[in-house]
């Protein structure tokens, strides 16, 4: 597994790092924890360029954030609860997540789309009530930026370090990371099979 993600990685470059990244912000199995560190491996190998591949890598995280700050913005606060009702099985969201966002937002504001950035279980959704509190988009694209360049920039930097003790840890990495793929395939067709993000049923 280990492998056949670095070669999918090193085929695209630059392009298939903001696209996995910019998924990775839509779609809840593909994890940017091994997305980035992949990336810096292939990277530190003269697979790709580091540069080129660590701004790609940004760049997509900033577009998958915007979609949902766009989504916010555009649909308010009870037709976006309304989408969630109906989609949000399919991307493990539902109305306490969203009001979770909110709250933190309401509370911290423009940090916690900087701090949000960095916290996985809040990255993406941080998105959202900066679009329904009508969060400029010029600043919500700073803060995000600036959020974004850290976690994608220490992800990025383990994978490099990683690919000079290689030949130390080449004979569990590979198992490990066909685990972690596995388990997070697992982890999401447990919650979409569960039906969390389904309205739930009245009286």
């Amino acid at each position: 597994m280990f492998d056949f993600i670095t070669s999918w990685i090193a085929a695209g470059g630059a392009f298939a790092v903001a696209a996995l990244m910019f998924l990775e912000n839509v779609f809840p199995p593909i994890p940017s924890e091994l997305v980035m560190p992949l990336a810096g491996y292939n990277a530190a190998r003269g697979v790709s360029g580091p540069v080129l591949v660590f701004i790609g890598g940004v760049v997509g995280s900033v577009a998958g954030a915007w979609i949902w700050y766009e989504l916010g913005r555009r649909l308010g606060r009870e037709r976006l609860m309304e989408w969630v009702d109906r989609h949000g099985r399919w991307l493990t969201l539902d109305r306490h997540s969203i009001e979770q966002a909110l709250d933190w937002f309401d509370r911290h504001g423009a940090a916690a789309v900087f701090f949000g950035r960095m916290i996985p279980t809040v990255r993406t959704l941080i998105s959202v009530p900066a679009g329904l509190q009508g969060m400029p988009l010029g600043r919500f694209l700073a803060y995000t930026t600036a959020g974004s360049v850290i976690w994608v920039g220490g992800l990025f930097a383990a994978g490099y370090v990683l690919e000079a003790q290689y030949e130390r840890v080449q004979n569990w990495l590979d198992p490990v990371t066909t685990g972690i793929v596995g388990l997070i395939v697992l982890l999401y067709l447990y919650r979409v099979l569960k039906g969390r993000g389904r309205k739930p049923r009245e009286g």
